[in-house]
């Protein structure tokens, strides 16, 4: 099972420089994937939480595939319906070929009102905008590849039914976000499901935490290394660590996440 880090790519403390350093401290702990996030207006329902400065997802990871050279690139998620899937297929397919195909799509419908509204694209549509528009990618990248299948995969955000549906139609993985384990485990029952790749919270703590609804990835190392070892277990392709937990301030201390990873890296490697 290989791990992946969400990296954070807006907010006060984020800057060309420390997205250097994101990439050079996830590639340098031996993590398998670096994704980043996506929003294009930052309207007043999404600044809260996710604030300018924005870092473009196309554009960062381009430049981060520069200054590295195994780790792979990916988002997590892609808003699809705020791009012609046309635009997103050519900007995905040369990412993948600039970085010696070492890119992932991870998509999602996006839940911003005021987004959609700035970008003017209709929000009540956007599942059946999405739906359309993962079949233009399938199609364009099938094409391309002479019939074959494309070379990109997508991994479909979300934990919804509908998400669940769209990922067995479309996707080479589901891409579930901050799952609990017990939560996990009662929607696996559905067979038909493509691989498993979920993102799960990365939040370190001294002693353990004692609640039944613990999200995965938080708590002592011991709880966050029996987590990834039952994702493991239940067919798990990839985790991908998530180590924000919605204070903008935190990107200006990325020391903290910094080494909440080198924590789990380090156990991980001789747990293994």
């Amino acid at each position: 099972m290989q791990l992946g880090v969400n990296v954070t790519n807006f907010g006060p403390g984020t800057d060309p420089g420390i997205l250097r350093e994101w990439g050079r401290t996830v590639e340098g702990l031996g993590f398998d994937l670096l994704m980043v996030s996506d929003h294009v207006a930052i309207t007043p329902d999404i600044a809260g939480r996710y604030p300018e400065p924005f870092y473009e997802p196309f554009t960062t990871l381009s430049w981060l595939a520069g200054i590295t050279t195994r780790v792979r690139l990916g988002t997590t998620v892609l808003v699809l319906p705020y791009r012609h899937p046309l635009l997103v297929a050519r900007m995905g397919a040369n990412l993948n070929q600039l970085s010696g195909g070492r890119f992932v799509l991870g998509v999602g419908v996006g839940w911003a009102r005021q987004e959609f509204a700035a970008l003017g694209v209709p929000f009540t549509e956007r599942g059946r905008l999405t739906d359309q528009y993962l079949a233009t990618l399938r199609d364009t990248w099938r094409e391309e590849a002479g019939g074959h299948t494309a070379s990109v995969p997508i991994w479909v955000g979300g934990n919804s039914e509908a998400a669940i549906r769209r990922a067995i139609r479309f996707g080479d993985a589901w891409h579930p976000l901050r799952p609990t384990l017990s939560w996990l485990r009662s929607t696996l029952t559905d067979s038909s499901l493509p691989a498993l790749a979920p993102r799960i919270s990365l939040r370190l703590t001294t002693i353990p935490i004692d609640a039944p609804d613990r999200p995965a990835g938080t708590g002592s190392i011991e709880q966050i290394l029996g987590d990834l070892n039952e994702l493991r277990r239940l067919g798990a392709d990839t985790v991908v660590l998530d180590p924000y937990h919605g204070d903008p301030e935190e990107t200006r201390r990325p020391d903290t996440a910094w080494h909440a990873l080198t924590t789990v890296a380090t156990h991980w490697r001789t747990s293994s």
